[in-house]
């Protein structure tokens, strides 16, 4: 069974909010200087779950990231968890894609790459969490997909997958080839082991670039873009608290009763 999962590298959502900029110009996050970038959360238990169905089923996880240099640790922390190879898609042509854009990329990175059986993906993504480029990625590949799973299981050349609705769980059955997007409800991700992370460390992953891959530069024409961020800022708290007085407790009462109708 071979498994491939897309990963994003984000932010690291533990760094002091003291230390998050925006570029309202550009409209781009500024990356924090000493801070490495980390897998997303949703990707890393998408990771978990190949992992699981690989000790079950035996076979290959190969694992693909599209960003910078940079990426290249996340990957690896894949390869540490338990996948067997990783790309890394790097290209200026990439950068400032939006869901449909990345979907394309990533598409074309797994037709290149070949055979396969399943790819996994987060629910969303950790920074922007949109939680498009998994389905959109399906339409592109012609795959099947569920969106939002909890658990997922393969027999029979089917998967059976019990994914996450608003009041409980379904369970769906898809034949293989199909794409899954994975949610935290799976559970807590295991901890690479020292032999997990020196073979990591050694392996050489290959970056892909726009050309490696067959990608249409029209397609990655940014003014094609299927959005746009018109704006990007950092939200400011307030705070404001107003004393209800009275002569007496009952006119008080009186005046905050009155103070809470004007404000419905």
């Amino acid at each position: 069974m071979h498994t491939i999962v897309c990963v994003k590298q984000v932010l690291d959502p533990e760094i002091p909010p003291a230390k998050f900029k925006i570029d309202t110009e550009t409209k781009k996050v500024i990356p924090p200087t000493g801070v490495p970038p980390v897998i997303s959360v949703f990707d890393e238990r998408a990771v978990e779950a190949a992992c699981r169905l690989k000790d079950k089923n035996k076979g290959k996880i190969t694992v693909i990231s599209m960003g910078s240099g940079k990426a290249a640790d996340v990957v690896r922390h894949a390869l540490s968890m338990g996948a067997d190879d990783g790309f890394v898609l790097d290209d200026p042509a990439f950068e400032g894609l939006d869901s449909f854009g990345t979907a394309y990329v990533l598409g074309k990175a797994i037709q290149k790459i070949g055979a396969y059986d399943l790819v996994l993906c987060g629910r969303q993504a950790a920074d922007w969490g949109a939680g498009q480029v998994g389905s959109i990625l399906a339409e592109i590949l012609g795959i099947p997909v569920v969106t939002l799973a909890c658990n997922i299981e393969a027999a029979d050349n089917k998967l059976r997958v019990k994914r996450i609705v608003k009041d409980g769980y379904e369970v769906l059955e898809a034949p293989m080839p199909s794409l899954v997007t994975v949610s935290s409800e799976i559970g807590l991700p295991h901890l690479p082991g020292g032999l997990g992370l020196m073979m990591a460390r050694r392996k050489v992953i290959p970056v892909w670039k726009a050309q490696d891959i067959g990608a249409e530069p029209a397609k990655l024409d940014k003014a094609a873009a299927h959005s746009e961020v018109t704006g990007l800022s950092v939200p400011t708290r307030k705070s404001q608290c107003e004393i209800i007085t009275g002569a007496t407790p009952v006119e008080a009462a009186g005046n905050l009763a009155s103070k809470i109708v004007s404000l419905i």
